[in-house]
């Protein structure tokens, strides 16, 4: 036995279980304050909206009311849309973000750590990059609607131009951040290019790509949202579109409270696969 395990006190490896369970009540004290205080946050805003729509203080023609929007959520689920079921819709501009999310996230994994890994490809495509970044991506929605019809595949291109971005330049950087010297100690145990990249630079930027995740897929939501918006023949995009021509304020705000909804589920889901992957990476301090 150690001489430093023999010189610590009985009391203190006693008081070390306490520690541990005071620290887990006060980590659960916390969050339940939390959870509280957002719900106490959220009756609060939604209860003076009513009440400002209701005493005219706010047009509610224009602003609508919670009631109202509620109202308009219950119609659409019991009775439908004028475009079919609402769950019709909502599946449908699922379908187009998750493609969009899927192909985009692929293609600026690989051409981020391609890049990062080769100098020279970096060289000659960087500016090229760098251009087509400037551009102002919802613009390309209109020519995507030219070009691939009102189908859903105009709006999972805008859906991929939207994530490509983000998740190539966490994925470049992810790349070019990998600690040398686990690159150089796998070159001297004989690891060629592609196990270096597979074993060492990929796995070492898996926690840039997964944060660049989280903003993606709201992202692929808002360019299947607005090309659905411009031309479409389904859709939740669609709904705000014909919302905002009959003058509905109500119908506008609630197919955005079902868009949050769809939205804090896949943040839900990123994280919950987040925290399976990452184990080993501490979730707060201590202190």
């Amino acid at each position: 036995m150690s001489p430093e395990v023999l010189s610590t006190p009985v009391g203190d490896t006693a008081k070390l279980p306490d520690r541990a369970q005071t620290r887990a009540q006060a980590a659960r004290r916390r969050k339940a304050l939390v959870n509280t205080a957002r719900v106490v946050l959220l009756v609060a805003v939604l209860g003076l909206w009513e009440l400002l729509s209701r005493a005219k203080v706010i047009d509610p023609f224009n602003f609508s009311m919670p009631s109202k929007i509620w109202d308009q959520i219950y119609t659409w689920i019991t009775h439908g849309t004028s475009l079919g079921s609402l769950g019709e819709q909502i599946w449908y501009t699922l379908y187009e973000a998750l493609l969009g999310w899927g192909i985009g996230v692929v293609t600026g994994v690989l051409l981020g750590i391609a890049l990062g890994r080769i100098r020279l490809l970096a060289e000659v495509l960087g500016p090229y990059i760098k251009v087509l970044n400037s551009i102002p991506r919802i613009v390309l929605a209109p020519i995507f609607l030219i070009w691939f019809g009102l189908g859903p595949s105009s709006k999972v291109a805008s859906a991929v131009v939207l994530v490509f971005f983000p998740v190539f330049f966490n994925a470049f950087q992810g790349a070019r951040e990998v600690d040398r010297n686990l690159v150089a100690n796998a070159r001297i145990l004989g690891a060629s290019d592609r196990r270096v990249t597979l074993q060492v630079v990929i796995p070492s930027a898996t926690s840039w790509i997964f944060t660049s995740l989280h903003v993606s897929f709201g992202f692929a939501l808002i360019g299947a949202i607005v090309g659905e918006y411009i031309g479409a023949t389904k859709g939740i995009g669609l709904l705000v579109a014909q919302s905002q021509n009959t003058f509905n304020a109500a119908g506008v705000y609630a197919a955005m409270v079902i868009l949050a909804v769809v939205a804090l589920v896949a943040e839900g889901l990123l994280t919950f696969a987040e925290r399976r992957i990452f184990r080993w990476k501490p979730t707060g301090s201590d202190s």
